[in-house]
């Protein structure tokens, strides 16, 4: 068998020109504000990405730069102002932060109503009871791509590697209001091989790089690689070995290529909604 190939730029491409026409058709545009702290180059490039996806959509977007050395108090306050800011939807605080400022103080001062990455413990818990509101992108980027792959979410057995406050537990309750079957694995799991095969969809979102292999997989599994890592050669790879993969799954995503694009898309979908429900259009 050799997997069909989800693509996620050209399914992110998709749902970015839909987002973009639902709010040009709302006669809105909605205002997504970004904040820095520092220079890390790797949050530099995400978040000029994510800036430059929000304003091609039609967006107000701009992004806010703080030094590196800034205390939590002067980021609070930032986050204050943008929460109080009629014309701000929505507020994304690119993470890692420096080691002064406590991440989880950070996200729970964003207004839940402008949380457009979804990890509020307001959005947190909405989700976990059922009533979704803002969820975190990864892992409705992860739901795009398992409906592009046709998979029958009902009684599915779903298995996802990595029990994450972002994408492995978020994407478990999403999957479980869809009526799949969910198994949570990690790195204490016995036989972590064996319980993969026992997967109709694996889900890879553990973080180290190639761990799954092709031996792990049953045949025909739907295998969405969350995972980006990069080796010391420089490659970039996924959490499951690709090519292996590929010679037993019925679909997989590439890396990069796969979940990446979707998890921006989904940031516009978030910011979107968030502007809707914002002004009673919703």
């Amino acid at each position: 068998m050799t997997a069909r190939i989800l693509d996620g730029k050209a399914l992110a491409a998709g749902l970015r020109a839909r987002v973009a026409e639902r709010a040009r058709a709302a006669g809105i545009a909605p205002g997504l504000r970004f904040i820095r702290v520092g220079e890390d180059p790797a949050s530099v490039v995400y978040v000029r990405n994510k800036d430059r996806a929000a304003a091609e959509a039609g967006f107000d977007s701009g992004t806010i730069v703080l030094p590196a050395d800034a205390t939590e108090a002067a980021l609070l306050a930032e986050i204050a102002r943008l929460n109080t800011d009629p014309a701000v939807d929505g507020i994304l605080v690119q993470l890692p932060l420096p080691p002064q400022i406590r991440t989880q103080a950070v996200l729970d001062a964003i207004d839940p109503a402008k949380d457009v990455d979804g990890f509020h413990p307001v959005n947190a818990g909405l989700l976990a009871t059922g009533r979704p509101r803002l969820v975190p992108c990864t892992p409705r980027g992860v739901m795009h791509l398992l409906a592009e792959a046709g998979v029958a979410l009902p009684g599915a057995r779903v298995k996802i590697i990595g029990r994450s406050a972002i994408v492995g537990r978020p994407l478990a309750q999403l999957l479980i209001g869809a009526d799949a079957t969910v198994t949570m694995l990690h790195s204490r799991t016995r036989d972590l091989p064996a319980e993969c095969r026992r997967a109709e969809v694996l889900i890879a979102a553990a973080g180290r790089p190639e761990l799954v292999r092709g031996d792990w997989l049953s045949e025909g599994a739907v295998v969405i690689d969350v995972g980006i890592n990069r080796l010391p050669d420089g490659r970039l790879v996924g959490d499951v070995a690709f090519a292996e993969a590929a010679l037993r799954a019925s679909a997989i995503t590439p890396v990069p290529g796969g979940v990446g694009p979707m998890t921006i898309a989904c940031l516009l979908e978030n910011t979107l909604d968030a502007a809707l429900a914002r002004r009673g259009l919703s």
